[in-house]
């Protein structure tokens, strides 16, 4: 790399700063070169500006348009909504993915390797909530409205089918609930039914599923799977699930992908009972740092911190405590930075 590539770094909360210096490290190890603008969101953010998502961090990723950022804690109370959520709708990100491939085995199931699409700005998602009293009790009865459009579900199958003809998988599984939610998910079954015929047919297989059905295939033989893609409420839930088949969320990195900019992060939680001891496991932003870099279109370099992951953790055995290891974030960081070196 010869020219610095600008982007947005939010360190994040609880374990995030550590996470952030061990990815730092592996960018530099690699020779990934990134002209970074550290900015601050979540608790610190609330601590330093009065709000979870200052109008820095803002600024910062509509002028870099690419953001890496560890987990971000939302204050409880307050009125506070979610961080994640806000940056979400402020860039537009309408497409979650979240892959999920087997880098330890010996668990449940071996080689998995998966792909969850979620649409990220639509559904039951939306926040259109309120309450209707009965008499004295003023939630008595509690609504949702749920809306998925038709441009929005095209936009998001469209990036789940480009993304599978692009990554050479072979398989794209509609996960739906149009039995029941007949117009809320049968738009988004029946848009994508029809944009694979009219554009991608003969180019993956289709196939649609039942989301209760597809919650127990996976975890009776998530083999049968290759790319799901649906809708924001089941897809939280399932890309969770697939998470839990490779070792859980500390395995788990996201990308959230809109026109216009791209956050990549660690899906996991900020782990404040672990701040500060140096024993956090940054293997998720790891990954996600190698979803940036290919969408930075440095594939290169994303294979290389992808095989030296797996060569740290399988080859040498050095893994955190989370992974029945005994190193610390330092020792881990350190070891994968020496197989980098010497890849």
């Amino acid at each position: 790399m010869s020219t610095a590539i600008p982007a947005t770094l939010i360190p994040g909360d609880g374990i995030g700063p550590e996470i952030v210096d061990a990815t730092l490290a592996v960018f530099d190890a690699l020779g990934a070169r990134f002209e970074w603008d550290r900015q601050v969101a979540g608790l610190e953010g609330v601590r330093q500006a009065g709000d979870p998502v200052p109008r820095a961090v803002l600024d910062s990723i509509r002028r870099t348009r690419l953001a890496l950022k560890g987990p971000l804690e939302t204050p409880s109370g307050g009125g506070y909504r979610s961080a994640n959520v806000r940056l979400r709708e402020e860039f537009k990100l309408y497409a979650n993915l979240r892959p999920a491939r087997t880098l330890v085995p010996g668990g449940r199931f071996d080689n998995i390797d998966l792909v969850v699409v979620r649409e990220n700005l639509e559904g039951l998602y939306i926040g259109h909530e309120h309450y209707v009293q009965i008499d004295d009790d003023p939630h008595a009865v509690a609504m949702a409205t749920g809306i998925n459009t038709r441009a929005g579900s095209r936009r998001l199958l469209e990036f789940a089918f480009e993304h599978a003809v692009a990554t050479g998988r072979k398989k794209v599984t509609i996960v739906h609930k149009a039995n029941i939610m007949k117009a809320l998910t049968g738009i988004f079954l029946e848009t994508g039914l029809d944009l694979y015929e009219r554009k991608y047919k003969g180019r993956f297989v289709l196939d649609t599923v039942i989301v209760d059905a597809c919650a127990m295939k996976l975890v009776l033989n998530p083999g049968q799977f290759d790319v799901l893609v649906t809708t924001n409420l089941f897809g939280d839930i399932l890309s969770d699930l697939v998470a839990g088949l490779v070792g859980g969320l500390g395995m788990a990195p996201g990308a959230n992908i809109g026109a216009d900019a791209a956050i990549f992060e660690a899906v996991h939680g900020s782990a404040p009972d672990i701040a500060g001891k140096g024993i956090a496991n940054p293997t998720a932003l790891l990954l996600a740092a190698a979803m940036m870099l290919e969408h930075c279109r440095l594939p290169d370099l994303a294979k290389r911190l992808r095989t030296a992951l797996d060569q740290t953790l399988n080859l040498d055995k050095v893994r955190t405590g989370d992974l029945g290891g005994t190193a610390n974030t330092r020792a881990f960081t350190q070891a994968l930075v020496s197989r980098i070196a010497n890849g």
